[in-house]
């Protein structure tokens, strides 16, 4: 049965607003304290937020819930998505929440859910949870808040997990500096690595300049971040550092810029990290875990290196199922997203962004170097607005065209056709060699699912109106 609040990356919606209004978050809390005390009493849940407005009251209501329970509640305040994973595997939690949207606007919200192995939670216990917060809801019961004390110890320690990495030592005057006489620009997108990373990239010895970094509640994500670099470009361009490093609002993913203006995506930092990786002897058979979403580029790079790629559905969650399967210890997305699994369960925006600098410093080349033989095949991503989702196998006039489209391309190009699982959005994807026939059959099969899903809401409709009685 198909879910009805979870999406691909936890539930997500506006704030306030069903999935995401007070009584089903608190019923969220209440369900997961059931499910935490399978697991025995004294169960201590961690719970984590980005900084969005709404994120104090949401964390309040699942708080609240939670502790109508029996089961303890710890707040690290503002931290990132990783953070949030990686205290939970290492401290004493049955479980981690984390109240973000991630990349979205700030009037948006979420509850991810971890495990104590720091694994997004399976499809089959977003199910049991599911089912209890919908029985729960059901009885419409008075919502109680309890009020939440930040622990600023867990951030202290997550950000000295990522120092060791760095440099095998944590705080103090032990700490090496790796990055000494590194020139960064950091866009923290006024989301939850505003206060962490400059702080981590200064004490690793870069000189840096950050911007985006004064959160107000409702500037997160604003023009600025992962998914808007076009302004960081500019700035790296004119202030000649090494790197402009863009964060999204829960840090989980990171864009970087390279000196001569490149953008490099996540498919780039896969080519390079399993480059330095492999070189390391730390990339076990040479498996790179991808989506279906990462450029032809990619694959056709990692091939002529003797890599092997495999694809998965778009989520990180759906990578790192595949890297356990596989025992692959590198996977990622092209928005940013990617998963060291030698170090981290999920995808890590500050983590990412230092093994990319590894690779810089133990090379002695430039981004524009270590990315000088990747060839991006044109891509272009169309979103088609929905009212509703369909399977897109029932579309046949949709399945026609991107058959046409499969067979004009060969294998020179790809299609994707899927429905986004956090918004009401179709997503067409076309890439191939020739830029103009990218651009045309994005279009046309874009064009003709607009149009057979407005035909079949059409015919629904029409069923559904009542006869009239003569």
């Amino acid at each position: 049965m198909a879910k009805q609040l979870f999406g691909t990356d936890g539930i997500r919606g506006e704030a306030g607003v069903y999935p995401l209004d007070r009584q089903t978050i608190y019923c969220f809390g209440q369900a997961l304290g059931d499910w935490a005390l399978e697991h025995g009493p004294g169960a201590e849940v961690l719970i984590g937020m980005d900084t969005r407005e709404s994120g104090p009251w949401i964390a309040e209501c699942v708080a609240g819930g939670l502790e109508s329970r029996a089961v303890k509640v710890r707040f690290a305040g503002l931290i990132t998505t990783p953070g949030v994973a990686y205290l939970t595997r290492t401290q004493n939690f049955v479980a981690g929440v984390m109240i973000s949207a991630s990349h979205n606007p700030f009037a948006d919200n979420g509850l991810k859910v971890f495990d104590h192995s720091g694994l997004k939670l399976p499809d089959d216990q977003e199910h049991w949870l599911e089912e209890d917060i919908l029985a729960l809801t059901a009885r419409n019961q008075p919502v109680q808040r309890a009020a939440v004390t930040v622990d600023p110890a867990l951030d202290v320690e997550y950000l000295n997990f990522l120092l060791k990495i760095a440099t095998g030592t944590t705080t103090g005057t032990k700490v090496k500096k790796p990055l000494a006489g590194k020139k960064l620009l950091l866009d923290c997108a006024h989301g939850a690595a505003s206060p962490l990373a400059p702080e981590l990239f200064r004490q690793l010895g870069a000189e840096v300049t950050a911007v985006a970094t004064s959160p107000d509640g409702r500037n997160i994500n604003a023009g600025v971040g992962a998914l808007y670099v076009e302004k960081l470009r500019e700035q790296v361009l004119a202030l000649g550092v090494d790197a402009g490093i863009a964060f999204d609002g829960d840090a989980d993913r990171v864009m970087i810029v390279s000196p001569a203006g490149k953008v490099i995506d996540g498919d780039h930092m896969l080519l390079i990290c399993a480059r330095q990786l492999r070189a390391g002897g730390h990339l076990g058979d040479g498996l790179v875990v991808a989506t279906v979403m990462s450029n032809l580029g990619l694959e056709r790079a990692l091939e002529r290196d003797g890599f092997t790629m495999t694809r998965t559905p778009v989520g990180d969650k759906y990578v790192l199922e595949e890297m356990i399967r596989r025992n692959a210890l590198l996977g990622g997305e092209q928005s940013g997203h990617v998963i060291f699994r030698e170090f981290a369960t999920t995808g890590d925006g500050m983590l990412t962004a230092l093994q990319v600098l590894a690779a810089m410093q133990h090379t002695g080349k430039s981004l524009d170097e270590l990315t000088a033989d990747f060839q991006v095949y044109p891509q272009l991503l169309v979103n088609v607005k929905v009212h509703a989702k369909r399977p897109v196998a029932e579309l046949l006039n949709v399945q026609a065209e991107i058959a046409a489209a499969e067979a004009d391309f060969g294998d020179r190009g790809r299609v994707l056709v899927r429905f986004s699982g956090t918004e009401l959005l179709a997503r067409v994807m076309v890439e191939g060699e020739d830029s103009a026939k990218v651009q045309h059959w994005a279009h046309r099969i874009a064009d003709t699912l607009r149009d057979e899903l407005a035909h079949l809401a059409a015919q629904v409709a029409a069923a559904e109106q009542p006869v009239g009685v003569g």
